[in-house]
């Protein structure tokens, strides 16, 4: 709103843009929030920024179970940043990891989702599966509240996890 203020537009065309602005898509978007279930979709893909995504679902859901289906972004951002992935990861009570999305990127030996699942903390709940076993993992689990991490093609699940989590 500053920068359009600046660059000339008035307040009021600034109010009738907020009135129709429904924020930005994959970035804490609620897809799903009724008594039973909260479904999330967040773009997030980096330690620090899934790290603030789950410290804000906990403030909102403290007594709840919260759980997140991570997909990492890159071979190179997995090996570089397993153990502050765990670590962000580890704040949650369950996480459910997908394979790596690899974008632009060859495989690297040795690099791969057990390095965070590895990682994560004692104790907490945790799942290592492909993509496309999702929907039939999301079906066996008891889900309170439930977000999606990545920047890779986990949102194109979202409409049938949306669709499972709608039917309890």
């Amino acid at each position: 709103m500053a920068l359009a203020y600046l660059n000339g537009v008035t307040p009021e065309e600034i109010k009738r843009g907020m009135e129709s602005f429904r924020g930005v898509d994959r970035r804490f978007d609620f897809k799903l929030k009724n008594e039973k279930v909260v479904f999330l979709s967040d773009y997030a893909h980096h330690p620090s920024e899934i790290k603030q995504s789950v410290m804000s679902i906990r403030e909102l859901y403290a007594d709840r179970k919260i759980t997140a289906i991570f997909q990492p972004h890159l071979y190179s951002r997995t090996r570089d940043f397993y153990k502050e992935f765990a670590d962000s990861l580890s704040l949650l009570d369950e996480v459910i990891l997908l394979d790596i999305y690899p974008a632009r990127e060859l495989p690297i030996p040795g690099v791969d989702s057990e390095l965070i699942y590895n990682h994560l903390r004692p104790g907490i709940e945790k799942t290592l599966c492909k993509k496309e076993e999702i929907l039939d993992v999301v079906k066996n689990k008891h889900i309170e509240v439930l977000i999606t991490l990545g920047a890779g093609d986990i949102d194109n699940y979202v409409p049938a996890i949306e669709k499972i989590l709608a039917a309890r």
